[in-house]
């Protein structure tokens, strides 16, 4: 009778309404826990370090993806007048956003941040209101070669972050040995455990490797300081409003292009989940409900600090593999990620994670980004039309953002559109196909 009783628990995991027990459902909701936690809190520390923030601001931005993370995942399941998709997914800070975001921070600070995605994300409800009629526009030649840029793009704040960050130029010792032995050590242990463990480690291999170069960063000593995590509070709420809103018109156009991106990726995503969680396609419904569910929590983001989202491709291969679906699992991610960021201190433990280690860990990151690109692109055949497409695409939108004097007779306006790769990359990919007639000569 117990048995029975076991396998019909497990049967519930397997069901969209499905009603496993506490036991059943909460080491599936920590596998997608830790699959997803360095992911989303990394992109809060690397903005914070680009626009010079305060540890403290610092700590109530990574809060502020956590909660906006749990709020996001929250929607996506249970939809709230079409807002949301009513399926499983975890949904997190998005790497993908990381050139647009330190552009602009670089450029305006942290308020331009949150004032062009305040607008964007408005802008990309309409985009999931009319995705059956647009999406035809985005096929995965384009796709494929923005998400390649964006990947192409990272590798630069990787290598950065390897040789120990800003402060570490500032102070003189970019690049020194111990950097590089707390980066490498990060990323053969996080290769390791991807490539040759099985289960929790496989999945778990950058939290791993995180937490390995970490513990090498405390025997050198030196490298960590815990006076932020002492002096921060217990249990606190970010302050709205706090980052502050400016409105800048290239900001707002370089959001809405990325936002744009995202909503063409989180089709992908969706599809994947439906296809490999209940054998079968999405339906538009679905994907409007993602893309608009997105686009009212990245508003509530640019409110109070938390910065744009998409689904996690990590805990997508996660709901493939185990065909867990049950919403309960998810609920208990959310409310796991939800109550992480209301507690500062353990933000701010987080946050004293050294930057070479982040950046040992993050580049498989930007790896798996750009081996996306190469998958989208090769869905369609690679004949003359679409490697010229891909090819002159990618030629000017690294060219010019390595170049950038190219653009130094053109309006301020075009100089910041135009300087980011992944900006020219989508404007050239999406013309010319547009303009140039259809091939169906082989590959």
């Amino acid at each position: 009778m117990t048995e029975q009783v076991s396998t019909e628990e497990k049967g519930e995991l397997f069901k969209l309404d499905g009603k496993p027990s506490f036991g059943e459902a909460f080491p599936q909701a920590m596998q997608h826990v830790l699959a997803m936690l360095v992911g989303n809190i990394t992109p809060p520390m690397l903005i914070a370090g680009t626009c010079g923030l305060s540890a403290a601001d610092q700590t109530m931005l990574m809060q502020s993806a956590m909660i906006i993370g749990g709020l996001t995942t929250l929607v996506q399941l249970f939809p709230v007048l079409g807002f949301g998709m009513g399926l499983p997914s975890v949904m997190g800070v998005a790497f993908a956003y990381m050139p647009i975001l330190t552009t602009i921070g670089m450029q305006y600070g942290i308020a331009a941040i949150f004032g062009a995605q305040l607008v964007a994300a408005f802008v990309s409800i309409f985009i999931g209101m009319f995705i059956g009629k647009i999406r035809k526009f985005f096929p995965p030649i384009v796709c494929g070669t923005v998400v390649l840029a964006i990947g192409l793009s990272l590798y630069t704040t990787a290598i950065n972050y390897f040789g120990g960050g800003a402060g570490a130029k500032a102070a003189g010792t970019f690049g020194s040995p111990e950097f590089w032995i707390l980066a490498a050590v990060t990323l053969g242990v996080t290769l390791a455990c991807s490539l040759f463990g099985k289960g929790y480690i496989k999945i778990s291999g950058m939290v791993i490797g995180v937490g390995v170069g970490y513990v090498v960063a405390l025997i050198m000593g030196g490298l960590i300081d815990f006076t932020p995590v002492a002096e921060s509070a217990i249990i606190s709420a970010p302050i709205p409003l706090h980052f502050g809103l400016e409105f800048h018109p290239d900001a707002i156009i370089m959001m809405i292009l990325m936002y744009i991106v995202q909503a063409v990726q989180t089709i992908g995503d969706v599809s994947s989940t439906t296809m490999g969680g209940f054998g079968r396609d999405a339906k538009d419904t679905e994907l409007g409900g993602a893309i608009k569910g997105q686009g009212i929590c990245g508003m509530i983001g640019a409110l109070i600090g938390g910065l744009p989202t998409d689904p996690f491709s990590q805990n997508v291969g996660l709901i493939c593999t185990t065909k867990v679906v049950a919403k309960r699992v998810f609920a208990i991610v959310s409310g796991i990620m939800l109550v992480a960021g209301f507690c500062p201190k353990l933000m701010s433990l987080i946050a004293t994670v050294p930057q070479p280690v982040l950046g040992g860990a993050t580049i498989t990151v930007f790896a798996a980004i750009t081996l996306s690109g190469i998958q989208l692109i090769s869905e369609q055949p690679l004949n003359y039309r679409n490697r010229m497409i891909v090819g002159i695409s990618l030629a000017l939108g690294v060219g010019i953002a390595s170049v950038p004097e190219i653009l130094q007779f053109a309006p301020q306006l075009v100089q910041n559109v135009f300087g980011s790769s992944l900006v020219v990359a989508f404007i050239v990919a999406f013309v010319l196909n547009m303009i140039v007639p259809e091939d169906d000569s082989e590959e």
